[in-house]
């Protein structure tokens, strides 16, 4: 049994990822996490683990020893879920498609190329080197 609440938290978070930690943080999901503990193992994979329910931050691991909790600076307060970042993922392309799929007739119809009637092709005088 777990001593604290904490350890607990940390044995129910079962998804696992492994990543690199770069001089600017942890990339996950589309999110930087950062944390000032994370400074000395930049270029050293480690392994995070997070709550499906709450991303807005993640427990990073170091051959299985925790090393700390990683936060993103971008929505600090704000509990995100997974699903909530598919979902809105989703919903972007949706709209970029639709107005992909919009612009489209219109840029055809307006490059159809105008077919102008070709030039007749004017007769080239024959000339011989005895006509000289």
């Amino acid at each position: 049994m777990p001593e604290s609440l904490e350890e607990l938290d940390g044995l129910l978070l079962t998804v696992p990822k492994h990543r690199t930690v770069q001089r600017d943080g942890i990339h996950f999901q589309g999110q930087r996490y950062l944390a000032p503990t994370l400074a000395p193992f930049v270029g050293h994979p480690v392994t995070i683990r997070y709550d499906p329910r709450d991303i807005s931050e993640i427990r990073v691991y170091d051959h299985d020893t925790f090393v700390c909790v990683a936060v993103d600076e971008a929505h600090p307060n704000l509990r995100l879920s997974l699903r909530d970042i598919e979902t809105a993922r989703r919903a972007r392309r949706r709209e970029l498609r639709q107005a992909i799929n919009d612009r489209i007739p219109a840029v055809a119809a307006r490059e159809e190329p105008h077919q102008a009637a070709p030039a007749p092709r004017r007769r080239r005088l024959r000339t011989y080197e005895e006509d000289g």
